[in-house]
């Protein structure tokens, strides 16, 4: 079924667009929140959330490209989790991740108003398109989807230290945009 057909179905409100969207996106789901979550429980409770989230969230939202809908409500959803768990049950992978975005991206416990997050975002995706492709395909393997480096390696056929040294670069080159844009780190 296409994703305009899933859609119509959410907004007649038929519950065959819980059962679509899973049978077309599950396997997505599954891969984005065992990246993130390391318990099987964990992870299937993530995915109800999903199908529960996507029920509230269309209507009234109507997504232009259901499948990053489908994938940012799994990822967030995953991530409240994730900093749910208690710190011995936490995927080290994604801890990682998030330590070296630390610097780009401030994680201050202060309240930022939603005007300024949403400019932080346009920011970090206008950087993102910038980028070369092979680039911007490593960072999100990285910090979207929480690959470890080696599976980024074996993804891409590049050796550790590239990886590395390009994701070093990367988010040096992030944290530059943003300060030039006038956003605070």
């Amino acid at each position: 079924m296409d994703d305009q057909s899933i859609i119509e179905l959410y907004w007649a409100r038929t519950e065959d667009a819980i059962r679509e969207t899973a049978a077309k996106y599950g396997g997505l789901c599954r891969s984005i929140t065992g990246r993130i979550l390391s318990s099987p429980e964990d992870r299937e409770e993530c995915l109800n959330d999903t199908w529960l989230g996507l029920w509230n969230a269309i209507p009234p939202q109507r997504p232009a490209r259901l499948s990053v809908f489908v994938g940012r409500v799994a990822r967030n959803l995953a991530l409240k989790k994730f900093a749910y768990l208690a710190a011995a049950r936490r995927r080290a992978e994604a801890v990682c991740s998030l330590e070296e975005l630390e610097d780009c991206v401030s994680g201050r416990e202060t309240v930022e108003s939603e005007v300024e997050n949403r400019r932080v975002e346009r920011a970090v995706s206008q950087f993102l398109r910038r980028l070369p492709e092979e680039k911007r395909n490593v960072f999100l393997l990285r910090y979207w989807y929480f690959f470890s480096i080696g599976d980024i390696c074996r993804r891409t056929g590049f050796r550790a230290s590239k990886v590395k040294s390009m994701l070093s670069r990367t988010r040096l080159a992030l944290r530059e945009y943003l300060e030039r844009e006038g956003i605070e780190l």
